[in-house]
C-alpha cells in the first residue's frame, strides 16, 4: 500500500465497527503473518495461525485480511478501506 492508501484509509470516518471484531493490519514474512485485531473491547491484539479470539480461530492471514473458523464456519474479516 502506498503512503496515500494508508493515510485514507486510516482517515475515514466510520470505518471501523467498535462494537466488533477488526482487523487493523497485517504484517511478517508470507510464511508466518501475523495481524492486528481490535476486538469488541476496544483491546487491541497481535493474532497468528491457531490464535482464539473472540470469534473463533485463526485459520489464515492474508494481504486482505483475517480468516476465522467458528463451529464448523469460515469467516473473513478484511482491512478496512482495503
Amino acid at each position: 500500500m502506498s503512503n496515500a492508501t494508508v493515510k485514507s484509509a486510516a482517515t475515514q470516518k466510520g470505518a471501523l465497527n467498535k462494537s466488533s471484531l477488526s482487523v487493523l493490519g497485517v504484517f511478517g514474512p508470507k510464511s508466518d503473518m501475523r495481524a492486528l485485531m481490535r476486538m469488541s473491547s476496544g483491546r487491541v491484539k497481535e493474532v497468528k495461525l491457531g490464535s482464539r479470539v473472540s470469534s473463533g480461530t485463526v485459520v489464515a492471514i492474508d494481504a486482505e485480511g483475517v480468516m476465522l473458523r467458528q463451529s464448523g464456519q469460515t469467516k473473513r474479516i478484511t482491512i478496512p478501506g482495503s
